[in-house]
């Protein structure tokens, strides 16, 4: 039953600790149809446990419910960047509801509900100048796919040493976050080798400043792939802003909201921007060669240059993918025209592109994609419109303590003037 009591009336200020209550217990809901959609949840143990044994939900009256929040949040007593982050997230929980309840949604404003981003597909002469920069790159006899598939032969992990390496760039990253962002001293990730996920590698955030990270053993990694990976899921990423937002934003602030990630939100085109960045704000420019010593260390072979400099020439790549979810979802292509396109920008052989298709076709992730792709586009503008005065850490910082939305960010990239981003103009 939607509860009607959240409607206010006249000028009389609406309890804001209610809504977050509220809030909470919608995204909780919404997780009983869907198990998956809360990717973690470190509030009140009693609200859950509430919802565990309530009657399944029905999602027209979860959609209800968060177009009634919408409607009074304006008038509660909670400060502007709350209402905000509550505003745009309830949108996503509407919308997430509006599809259980079987109306349908078009993909692209699907993905604008949930993310705050309009899409449109990349350009194909962007991707033929990527493949111009690694034909370069890479000469030798073969097609240019060839040569990248040996490539990355050469530059796989072992699957025995799989384990080791990850835990040896955790250390390294930990040590070098720690010297930059403040972490509670009893903060820790524990790492797991996993096979048959659509995902490369995923971060169970357990509350209390652990998290639990998979790494999906089924694609293979590469020594040039796994920096990024754990940066992206351990530090400073997915579970740094954690443990900084449980400590600040919930903790000391009391922003409850905070403690519930709900995937398609908001929330996570933020959260896989900045993730997705963090080896870039970390170590930045020469991340390559770093690898490269700490793989030596290993017993492992790596040209640390070389891969930073393929990595930046696939960088030409990102919207691919986005692409593909385009062609599956909007214009309804045949699978295997998606597996075609994939492979012929991506460079991937077949067997890869239809694991990527997998998680393309997937009903909880079929539009997550775009966190990857919008996500970067958006929070590496923004970062690199820093004042002469910051540094990449100080502004990657307020990613990791405050509640910004895409939103916000796209607000101050199209804002931006000369001297933020380069010399007087």
């Amino acid at each position: 039953m939607v509860n009607r009591a959240v409607i206010s009336y006249g000028l009389q200020s609406v309890d804001g600790d209610r809504i977050v209550r509220e809030y909470l217990l919608l995204g909780l809901r919404l997780d009983r149809l869907q198990p998956g959609l809360v990717d973690s949840f470190t509030g009140d143990r009693a609200l859950r446990r509430a919802v565990d044994v309530e009657p399944r939900p029905h999602p027209v009256a979860l959609t209800e419910q968060a177009r009634l929040l919408r409607r009074e949040l304006p008038g509660a007593d909670l400060e502007p960047d709350r209402k905000r982050f509550l505003d745009a997230h309830l949108v996503a929980a509407e919308t997430i509801a509006r599809k259980f309840a079987g109306v349908r949604v078009g993909f692209v404003e699907e993905v604008s509900a949930y993310f705050q981003v309009d899409i449109r597909p990349g350009h194909p002469d962007t991707y033929r100048r990527a493949h111009a920069n690694l034909d370069e790159l890479l000469p030798g006899p073969g097609t240019l796919a060839e040569r990248l598939a040996d490539h990355r032969v050469l530059d796989e992990v072992p699957p025995r040493r799989l384990k080791a390496t990850v835990h040896a760039l955790s250390s390294a990253l930990r040590d070098r976050v720690r010297q930059r962002f403040e972490l509670p001293s009893n903060e820790v990730v524990e790492y797991e080798v996993v096979t048959d996920k659509p995902w490369s590698g995923f971060n169970y955030y357990l509350g209390g400043f652990r998290s639990r990270v998979a790494i999906n053993a089924d694609l293979g990694h590469r020594m040039s792939n796994l920096p990024h990976l754990v940066a992206h899921e351990s530090y400073p990423g997915h579970h740094t802003e954690h443990c900084r937002k449980e400590v600040g934003l919930v903790g000391k602030r009391g922003h409850a909201e905070q403690s519930l990630f709900l995937i398609n939100t908001p929330q996570c085109l933020m959260a896989e921007g900045m993730a997705e960045l963090g080896l870039h704000a970390v170590v930045g420019a020469g991340w390559g060669r770093w690898a490269e010593e700490i793989m030596a260390d290993l017993g492992l072979r790596m040209e640390g240059e070389l891969a930073e400099r393929v990595e930046n020439a696939l960088s030409g790549l990102l919207t691919v993918r986005q692409d593909a979810a385009l062609m599956l979802h909007d214009r309804r292509a045949h699978p295997d025209d998606v597996v075609d396109y994939l492979c012929r920008w991506l460079l991937v052989p077949e067997r890869r592109a239809r694991h990527m298709l997998r998680f393309l076709g997937d009903p909880l992730w079929r539009a997550y994609t775009t966190t990857y792709v919008e996500g970067v586009r958006l929070v590496r503008a923004w970062l690199d419109l820093r004042a002469r005065t910051d540094t990449l850490s100080d502004r990657y910082l307020r990613l990791l303590d405050e509640p910004l939305v895409p939103a916000a960010l796209a607000e101050e990239v199209a804002a931006g003037v000369p001297w933020l981003s380069g010399d007087p103009g």
